[in-house]
């Protein structure tokens, strides 16, 4: 999360003891200030920051960077600045991770030759979507055929063998057969009690106790003849860098180093499904560090993230690397699962179990009914109506009752049904695709609970008054996945914050069966879904293409599968499928990997796609595209452009437009006819390109396409652009915070003592003022203490290029610049309805109370300054820096 307040209890303790009414702390001095009651608690605040020296440590020797690091200790000591020095780069990054409160790094980030300092960001556990179906057989043979890895592996003789993958994870089961002797390279840095704010406690094995890393190493390559399971790539190496414990989160600094060590270990591909998001810049240090494994040959291939719910710039992390491959997720065209049969035709309904429930007895026969005002349109199937259940005593004895999702919990429907005599309960999705519900409640579930689709439950529902039946059957059946083909609702929307075309290619990554440790099935087997799983399967491709052509650069893979990669289209919530145009580029980068069509294609497109920036100065933009023909015969292309949906409404509720640029080719138009393009045998050939941005687009979109080549050979090729309509910088980033449902004029200044925090522009009654004295908010607890100190509560609505704080003395003059930060991500929410343990809602920055060189600051007024500038903003122009000056308070030391 990213408050960044330098001490961990004040806001947490001023927020609970809000509440309390502590005789202790002072009342408000004006009613104009609000109570901090009003927020809600976040997580933890960060202690832990990376510093960052000048200087490239792969174009410097490392004595040079040892010296450089030498001299940064040398200095931060005569200055009597105290840290604490937590992990040290050499190869990769030039710097530290450090432990220190936020007033010292402050004075870090000014010293000479430091290029600078960064949050060292929590990495949450990969989120993933778990079905819970025991009975599947491992077997990815439908997501292998999306991305011909099938045809790869019998009819090119493709295995990925001789390259080696690291995994960097939750670590790979060691006992599992599917990694039978190919793990190569292993390295514990956490051991299994590790989270956050744990201390590390390695193993000498990298095994795996979460699951998450051997179900992504299983995609890359797993083999397990016995079980008729294969990855991508089922004779790769592996390397195994365990980054998390058993369960919780790791650190940003712990990722670093476990990528240190997988270039060190010679690691020729390395995956990573696991990122941070919001924090989408190439230049934030894992993003940073990246990039420079792919500059020294490595291919490395990250998940897009799983934070598509949260809207537009979402992405963050590792992804966000100028040539790391940045995958989303698509969903797997079939699904495995339980069945049931109804009469009176004896069609089979496949069904997901409830987690909560028994499970269904094979063979057992239910009568299936339902409440009598329920249809395929009710909303609030199955729930209580002022309190009471729908259902009278009794009235679904002996049934099968069927309900459709919404409204209320899938616990109170169900315990409703089984509260009036329910024998099972089929719960049907109210939009496209299946669901895996939890009806865990006060009271247990005693009967089963299955979960259908839509579609499937208005059939169902159409037949109960003639009379239907149900029978639970065995084993498993394969249906048509209702989302196929189409981008997982969950999958992270790009650009970056600097307008860079992102997620770069899109591969399965919902519902994917594979791997999973023994210790935690006995099958050794789970279906997960996330683009998790989506970035395993394109670093199994490029294991396929570095056996196929082994002097391909690492730089060049990318360009390779995304220029040959197929196109995906929206499906909406409601399941309409939007069949005019693409989905967002900002969603799928280039379409879905093609193994296959990377293998045979011969000619490569520099540069492999086009981030266009914004609109506002230049409405039209050129580019060149070089076509290299890589083989002995001359090839003849037929270019148009594809235009892309256009991503509309707002960051946080992003909506489709069909409205879309228009280009030309080689001065042709490409809307209206095609044009032929000649790349003659071992030669090249420009494409001289003029995308002009959607007039009529709505403001602040992102709109994109593509160019798309197809050959008399059976060569096809997609260049992906993307671009911004408008004024980039007229994006808001200090925006207003909602609270009950009303937006406050944020940032506020914000005193604990008084329980009190007041929005920009409050009117004051009397001087605010400050102790800084430690003190106990609670009586109760007399030992937790908060400093009473003032700090500036943000909500950041977009990514921010760069966060400055000074201090101002009573007349309005600067005292001393306080804070400097640079590429910040934005906050998840700005509601604090939606605040969650992954889903913050502002940042926190404060003030000690101390000047240069650690001295306290004289009793006076003083104001707080915070200054952001925006994203591919111009400090020269005012209006690319939004400023918030605080109310002026006393520094009132007794």
């Amino acid at each position: 999360m990213k408050k960044t307040f330098q001490t961990a209890s004040l806001l947490s303790l001023a927020l609970v003891l809000g509440a309390c009414g502590s005789n202790n702390a002072p009342q408000a001095v004006t009613p104009t200030g609000q109570s901090l009651n009003k927020l809600k608690v976040q997580t933890h605040v960060t202690d832990r920051w990376f510093v960052e020296l000048s200087g490239d440590p792969t174009a410097l020797s490392s004595q040079s960077v040892g010296a450089q690091q030498a001299a940064f200790r040398t200095q931060a000591a005569q200055l009597g600045i105290t840290y604490q020095e937590v992990m040290s780069y050499h190869t990769l990054f030039n710097g530290f991770s450090v432990k220190a409160s936020s007033a010292e790094i402050s004075r870090i980030s000014q010293m000479p030759g430091v290029l600078g300092v960064y949050p060292v960001k929590e990495i949450a556990a990969p989120v993933v979507e778990r079905n819970l179906t025991d009975a599947l057989t491992p077997d990815m043979f439908s997501a292998i055929k999306m991305t011909g890895a099938d045809i790869a592996q019998n009819e090119l003789g493709l295995t990925g063998k001789g390259i080696k993958v690291g995994v960097i994870d939750t670590g790979i089961d060691l006992e599992h057969p599917a990694f039978a002797g190919r793990v190569v390279a292993q390295y514990d840095f956490v051991g299994d009690e590790f989270d956050y704010n744990k201390p590390a406690k390695p193993d000498p094995i990298a095994d795996d106790c979460g699951g998450h890393g051997s179900h992504v190493a299983g995609i890359v390559g797993g083999n397990d003849p016995a079980k008729g399971f294969k990855g991508v790539a089922p004779e790769v190496s592996f390397g195994a860098y365990r980054v998390f414990g058993c369960d919780g989160s790791t650190t940003e600094d712990i990722m670093i180093a476990a990528m240190e060590r997988a270039y060190a270990d010679g690691m020729q591909v390395v995956n990573l499904s696991i990122g941070s998001a919001f924090e989408n810049w190439e230049a934030t240090p894992s993003a940073k560090v990246g990039s420079r494994m792919v500059k020294k040959g490595m291919v490395v291939v990250a998940s897009a993230g799983n934070s598509g719910a949260s809207g537009q710039y979402s992405m963050g992390g590792v992804t966000m690397g100028d040539n790391v491959i940045s995958v989303a997720s698509v969903s797997n065209t079939e699904i495995e699962v339980n069945s049931f049969s109804i009469t009176p035709d004896g069609s089979k309904i496949g069904y997901f179990a409830a987690t909560g429930a028994p499970e269904a007895v094979a063979g057992s026969s239910l009568p299936i009914s339902k409440n009598a005002a329920s249809s395929p349109t009710t909303t609030n199937d199955g729930c209580l109506v002022g309190g009471v259940n729908p259902y009278t005593a009794g009235s679904m004895t002996g049934k099968a009752v069927l309900i459709r999702r919404g409204s209320c919990t899938f616990y109170e429907k169900v315990k409703n049904a089984q509260d009036a005599g329910a024998s099972a309960v089929i719960l049907y999705n109210n939009a496209a695709g299946y669901i895996s519900p939890t009806v865990v409640g006060a009271s247990p579930i005693t009967i089963p609970v299955v979960s259908i689709s839509a579609a499937d439950g208005a059939k169902i529902s159409g037949l109960i008054a003639g009379g239907v039946t149900m029978t639970f059957q065995s084993g498993t059946i394969n249906i048509p996945s209702p989302t196929a083909n189409t981008l997982d609702t969950f999958t992270s929307y790009g650009m970056s914050a600097e307008l860079e075309q992102k997620p770069d290619i899109a591969a399965p990554g919902g519902n994917i069966r594979s791997a999973y440790p023994l210790t935690a099935e006995a099958s050794g087997y789970a279906t997960l879904s996330g683009t998790s799983m989506a970035s395993p399967h394109v670093a199994g491709a490029a294991a396929l293409m570095l056996q196929a052509f082994p002097n391909t650069k690492a730089k060049d893979m990318r360009g390779l599968l995304m220029n040959s990669a197929t196109l995906r289209w929206y499906r909406a919530a409601s399941g309409t499928l939007f069949t005019g145009l693409p989905d967002y580029v900002q969603r799928q980068g280039a379409g879905m990997v093609d193994i296959v069509g990377s293998y045979y294609n011969t000619v490569r497109a520099t540069p492999n796609k086009l981030s266009l920036g914004e609109s506002a100065s230049f409405a039209t933009r050129n580019k060149v595209v070089v076509l290299k023909n890589t083989f002995n015969r001359t090839e003849t292309f037929t270019a148009y452009h594809y235009p892309a949906l256009t991503v509309g409404g707002t960051t946080l509720a992003p909506t489709p437009s069909q409205t879309y640029a228009t280009m030309t080719i080689n001065g042709q138009d490409a809307d209206k006819s095609d044009v032929e393009v000649v790349v003659p045998a071992g030669g090249e050939t420009e494409l001289n390109v003029v995308i002009t941005a959607p007039a009529g687009a709505p403001d602040k979109s992102q709109y994109g396409g593509y160019i798309v080549l197809e050959s008399k050979s059976g060569q096809n090729m997609v260049i992906p652009y993307g671009g911004f309509k408008g004024d980039y910088q007229s994006i808001k980033v200090l925006g207003d915070l909602i609270i009950g449902g009303s937006a406050q004029n944020f940032p506020a200044l914000a005193d604990d003592v008084a329980d009190t925090y007041y929005t920009e522009g409050e009117t004051v009654a009397a001087p605010i003022d400050y102790t800084f004295k430690q003190v106990a908010l609670d009586p109760n607890k007399p030992t937790e203490l908060t400093l009473d100190a003032p700090y500036v509560i943000a909500q950041i609505s977009h990514q921010a290029r760069k966060l400055t704080m000074e201090l101002l003395d009573s007349n309005g003059m600067v005292v001393e610049t306080l804070r400097k930060q640079e590429y910040l991500g934005r906050n998840c929410t700005n509601n604090l309805a939606s605040v969650s343990s992954s889903c913050d809602a502002y940042n926190t920055y404060g003030w000690d109370g101390k000047l240069s060189g650690g001295k306290d600051a004289p009793n006076g007024t003083y104001q707080l300054r915070v200054k952001v500038l925006k994203a591919l903003g111009d400090e020269s122009v005012a209006s690319d820096t939004e400023v918030y000056t605080s109310q002026k308070f006393t520094v009132a030391r007794p």
